[in-house]
């Protein structure tokens, strides 16, 4: 008979597990992913029902996802999904039932689930009982495809969905173009690619990337292939003096920020130095920028940069946001609150109005840490960018 390992944990559990047969280990693997299967249909109906009643917003959140995402410290990308999904449950008996039952995985429902319609959604879950992950991509690809298909607008609905997003954590770009567009700037860089220099030890795929920089540098003006002019964007780095002019020969990993992008070498301070144009920002011995006291009640231009170095995106706990921010005086200019960096915060607009209407206080020191109180008693804190703390941390 099996043994129990409800009680069991820790050590005392890798101990258990150990000792167990084969055939015994994997029916407890069995039975704990159908467990955990069934978790996660539950998790799907609680998340659908917190998103069609917006319970998130009494913990300040703008969405479910980030709400999820900053409660219980799962991924964006989890949270993401769960909500997906739980959108579309009530729509999906079928597949929620089976995953409630541990009959299928929670990754089986979350890929057909955009596709998945009340008249196929039964069928959809046969098929998700038979089919691997992989194989129920490929079938709600191919239904996604047909639905676009059939539609009169399919290929005016084809140029509307393009996109260019920036991941600036991750140095990535990720687009989408139509049919048309996309063949052409494939043909277009993989030509330019072919005609990159190598010895044969360059992998293709840094060639188009070399190509694409290519076609950067040959689109500013008055440049003739590759550009010989100054480039006219301006890219801020913050770097102390001496990562410009000290020749000891020693190098830091943490000699500069390149603002939006992260932590740069001596080397690399030195390059963007050669051929940049360059901003220069003013920095007391722990690296922060400028302070105006009282002198000023509106953030000057280097502060408004430093604070978004800082904080990188909203400061509200879990709020991802960095495209509609605000920079906001923590105690208020006009009630004696001074223009510094320790008393200036990157706030979205929503999140803004939560607090300039008190429904939130906010209150602490923003170089070090914010606590936020809701109108439920609820606490949360918030700290800096660790790669603002990192590189302040060696001044």
């Amino acid at each position: 008979m099996p043994q129990t390992l409800t009680s069991t944990t820790g050590a005392d559990l890798i101990s258990a597990v150990a000792a167990m047969s084969k055939e015994e280990r994997r029916t407890r693997l069995d039975r704990a992913l159908r467990m955990i299967a069934a978790a996660e249909g539950e998790v799907v109906a609680l998340v659908g029902e917190v998103d069609r009643n917006q319970d998130y917003r009494d913990d300040g959140a703008t969405s479910a996802e980030a709400w999820l995402a900053e409660r219980f410290g799962i991924s964006t990308a989890s949270a993401r999904a769960y909500v997906r999904v739980g959108e579309k449950a009530a729509d999906l008996p079928h597949l929620v039932g089976s995953l409630c039952e541990g009959e299928v995985s929670f990754d089986k429902v979350r890929v057909v689930a955009d596709v998945a319609t009340p008249r196929t959604e039964g069928r959809l879950c046969e098929q998700a009982q038979e089919c691997s992950v992989r194989e129920l991509a490929d079938i709600a690809r191919s239904a996604g495809e047909l639905a676009r298909a059939s539609s009169p607008a399919h290929s005016r609905s084809e140029h509307d969905r393009r996109f260019l997003r920036f991941n600036d954590e991750h140095r990535t770009m990720s687009v989408q173009l139509p049919r048309d567009s996309y063949a052409e700037a494939r043909a277009s860089l993989e030509a330019k690619a072919k005609e990159v220099p190598s010895e044969g030890e360059t992998p293709w795929d840094q060639r188009c990337c070399d190509a694409f920089m290519e076609l950067i540098h040959s689109s500013l003006p008055g440049s003739v292939g590759r550009a010989t002019t100054a480039s006219p964007y301006v890219v801020v780095v913050h770097a102390p003096l001496a990562a410009l002019v000290d020749e000891s020969g020693q190098e830091s990993v943490l000699a500069g920020d390149l603002e939006r992008h992260g932590l740069i070498d001596c080397e690399t301070v030195r390059r963007i130095a050669c051929d940049a144009t360059i901003a220069i920002g003013v920095d007391d011995d722990v690296g922060h920028t400028m302070y105006e006291g009282r002198a000023r009640r509106f953030p000057t231009a280097a502060q408004r940069r430093e604070v978004m170095r800082r904080d990188r995106h909203c400061r509200f706990p879990g709020c991802p946001n960095k495209t509609f921010t605000n920079v906001h005086h923590i105690v208020e200019w006009i009630a004696g609150g001074r223009t510094d960096l320790l008393n200036l915060v990157l706030l979205c607009k929503h999140h803004h109005g939560l607090v300039h209407r008190k429904v939130w206080t906010m209150s602490g020191n923003a170089n070090e840490e914010l606590t936020f109180v809701g109108p439920s008693g609820r606490v949360m804190t918030s700290r800096p960018s660790s790669k603002w703390t990192r590189v302040t941390a060696t001044r």
